[in-house]
């Protein structure tokens, strides 16, 4: 007896319709070396002057001022800090 096999989609792509390998696509692809997964060509570009990490303190009115003035916050505490630097200058 012959049973009725589930209705499968196709796994076959017609190799007409594969999309160009122009240089575009080399360049975001993923590299590997090894078996190890190099990513590059994506993400945020590299900015000119990279910011510093640092753990600083603050007191608590200052944060949570910034913090009520919704995402983004740190940066707007950057801009007015940048400010008061070329202010003083």
């Amino acid at each position: 007896m012959s049973e009725n096999k589930p209705n499968m989609p196709s796994t076959w792509i017609d190799q007409d319709d594969a999309p160009e390998l122009d240089a575009q696509f080399f360049r975001e692809a993923d590299l590997y070396q090894g078996d190890q997964l190099i990513r590059r060509g994506r993400g945020r570009p590299k900015l000119a002057s990279r910011k510093v990490l640092l753990s600083v303190r603050y007191s608590p009115e200052v944060v949570t001022y910034f913090r009520q003035t919704g995402e983004g916050w740190q940066s707007r505490m950057d801009a007015v800090l940048r400010e008061y630097i070329q202010r003083k200058a």
